[in-house]
């Protein structure tokens, strides 16, 4: 091959574009800014590092729609996937992974691809010619994202991404604290003791909480507006919006039984994720903060079994930039004004982890078959990655646009389902039935991969 495939960032959406790219026999180049260039949720310099939760969400097939999204990204034997398989931890029906090995296996793939290769450094405008892919991520750096920003004629949207904490295990007082999976839910004993819950009274919980609303919390800069993603949003906006609000979301305490006092229900449970293999640490699931470091010490440490807790990182709050995808790229994901240029990831208003390598994997092949001189169709939007995919690029209402995950909701219904929660089981298996068989057929037609 002649021609070469830039891809700028080597995140999720990143890595997954270049290894699909590089199986279809395309030489690709990474530039990736980092370690050089520095951002503020990153701690290495790896490929694919998990910024945030180490939880690529459930990972059922047949009735949720991220679960069927990684079944579309195995069939397309992505780099992501497999990786996640071969470092997966105990995480009660989601797929949690340990994001270091997670990271470096990532790594060491693609810098073993012969059609792969990595160059450190900042890119800081939008190239003129050449076939590139810009998968910068919600930590585009601010050069860049003033390049695209002058480019598109707007500024790009921005939302702010919150940081859960994590906590070392032996600091966890497990008198008070136990071993449990929300409905003793998993195939194994491993999984149904996923996740280590610490239970509240509604005494304790009403101290959480004016602890929680009285902690001194990050100030934004000058300019900047506090919008959010729903799916990421710090605890003490949720507090904020009404004292019950945690009790009803992550720190629901249903499914529950606390061993120690197994006659006594719980008023709410925090529970904590296992964030590495060795099960040395552990995130406070949906606990993302933008509360200060020292406020966060104080306020996480009233939770019954955590009063002596270590952290071994605090949680933070960092600003995530994003397009307008439905005004600025075509369906094929190319930025209208500069067809050279394909947006992947986060950066297109996907959110999660899952969704932006999935849509690395549709940038990565779509870009290969264009240099490889074939036509290739997006998917229809009766799969998963395909509903994504035509929802960023047309299917959203450009005018309210924000980053959204993959759901039931952006599929075509099936006809002759019954509606409302009483039909859902069966309506999410027929939507995912007609999405493999479709997906499938999507991609019988591409080249062989490696």
């Amino acid at each position: 091959m002649t021609h070469t495939l830039n891809i700028v960032g080597g995140g999720m959406a990143g890595s997954e574009a270049a290894w699909q790219a590089a199986n279809m026999g395309i030489n690709v180049v990474i530039h990736e800014m980092r370690p050089s260039v520095e951002t503020f949720a990153h701690q290495t310099g790896l490929l694919g590092e998990m910024v945030c939760s180490n939880s690529f969400r459930s990972d059922d097939s047949e009735q949720n729609a991220v679960g069927l999204l990684h079944w579309e990204m195995r069939e397309a034997n992505g780099l992501i996937m497999q990786t996640a398989d071969k470092h997966r931890l105990p995480a009660g029906g989601a797929l949690a992974v340990d994001r270091d090995p997670f990271a470096q296996s990532v790594t060491d793939a693609l810098l073993a691809h012969p059609n792969i290769g990595v160059k450190y450094g900042e890119i800081t405008t939008l190239p003129d010619d050449g076939h590139w892919i810009i998968a910068t991520g919600p930590l585009t750096s601010s050069t860049l994202g003033q390049a695209i920003a002058a480019e598109t004629g707007a500024e790009a949207l921005a939302f702010f991404d919150a940081i859960a904490p994590i906590i070392y295990f032996d600091s966890i007082d497990m008198e008070k604290a136990w071993m449990q999976s929300r409905y003793d839910k998993g195939e194994t004993e491993e999984e149904r003791t996923a996740y280590l819950n610490c239970p509240m009274d509604k005494d304790q919980y009403e101290a959480f909480i004016d602890a929680l609303l009285a902690a001194e919390k990050t100030e934004f800069h000058e300019g900047e507006t506090a919008g959010y993603f729903d799916g990421c949003l710090p605890i003490e906006v949720m507090a904020e919006r009404g004292r019950e609000t945690l009790r009803f979301g992550p720190m629901k305490p249903v499914g529950l039984t606390n061993p120690h006092q197994p006659d006594v229900k719980a008023y709410a449970v925090v529970q904590l994720r296992r964030d590495n293999k060795l099960g040395t640490l552990y995130n406070i699931v949906g606990f993302q903060t933008k509360m200060k470091y020292g406020a966060q010490a104080d306020v996480f440490k009233t939770i019954p079994g955590l009063e002596n807790a270590r952290f071994a990182r605090l949680g933070g709050i960092h600003r995530n930039t994003f397009l307008n995808a439905p005004t600025l790229l075509t369906a094929d994901m190319r930025l209208r004004s500069r067809p050279n240029v394909r947006f992947a990831g986060q950066i297109t208003g996907v959110e999660g982890y899952v969704e932006s390598a999935a849509m690395g994997l549709l940038a990565g092949r779509l870009a290969a078959s264009e240099l490889l001189g074939q036509t290739l169709e997006t998917p229809p939007n009766t799969t998963a990655m395909g509903a994504l995919i035509t929802h960023i690029t047309g299917g959203a209402e450009a005018k309210t646009f924000q980053p959204m995950n993959v759901n039931f909701g952006l599929f075509p219904p099936v006809e002759g389902l019954k509606g409302g929660r009483r039909g859902r089981k069966d309506r999410y298996k027929a939507y995912t039935d007609r999405a493999k068989v479709d997906w499938a057929a999507w991609l019988a037609p591409q080249p062989a991969t490696t």
